[in-house]
């Protein structure tokens, strides 16, 4: 497409630049494995994983529940009254599971599919999940750096034959393949939520 401006004295002819994302994509295709993918929840929102802020309200309703008390339809404005303070996940996480395992099991539930959400497709890999897995298998990217706890990803690349290296730890980078020898590293930032390990209180976080 090009656009004429008209001037005084004469008409300029005027071809507009690349729109952004065809000129991402066209660098990505001329340099395998240069770029990293940063990958936010929205990605396994479509898969009905639930965000941070999802999980947070419904630890709410369960806290609420033990203290005897209704939340179901304003869970954020029954913690601001009991506790007079801002929805807190990490005091939420802390109240319901003591333990490292205790929170992994609590938190399974919001990742794990039931047999009733596999059979409707939810907390299952996405079309964009397999996707991505098909860009990794032509080496287009070799990094993945991720905020989300699931492992939809995982499955994902699992599923396409590509057993990727994952660092969710402090341990796991020291023992990690260099990134130029690994054909994909999943770096996951807030960890993994079947690792025991992940920090998720204020004093986990407190005494890294």
């Amino acid at each position: 497409m090009t656009f004429t401006i008209h001037t005084n004295s004469a008409a300029i002819s005027v071809k507009p630049m690349l729109e952004p994302i065809t000129s991402l994509a066209f660098s990505v295709q001329s340099g395998k494995g240069v770029y990293a993918l940063l990958l936010g929840s929205g990605l396994s929102r479509a898969a009905r994983i639930p965000t941070g802020w999802e999980v947070t309200l419904d630890l709410i309703r369960q806290t609420a529940a033990i203290a005897g008390d209704g939340a179901e339809q304003d869970p954020e404005t029954w913690y601001r009254n009991h506790f007079h303070a801002e929805p807190d996940y990490s005091r939420l996480l802390d109240s319901l599971g003591k333990t490292p395992s205790d929170r992994v099991n609590l938190l399974s539930r919001y990742f794990e599919p039931s047999q009733s959400e596999i059979e409707q497709g939810e907390k299952l890999p996405t079309a964009a999940h397999k996707a991505i897995a098909r860009l990794i298998g032509k080496g287009y990217f070799r990094v993945i750096i991720t905020t989300n706890f699931d492992r939809l990803l995982e499955q994902a690349l699992e599923a396409s034959g590509i057993s990727p290296t994952i660092i969710s730890t402090p341990d796991a980078l020291k023992g990690a393949l260099p990134l130029t020898h690994a054909r994909c590293t999943i770096i996951k930032i807030h960890g993994d939520y079947r690792d025991t390990r992940i920090k998720n209180t204020a004093d986990e976080l407190g005494a890294c």
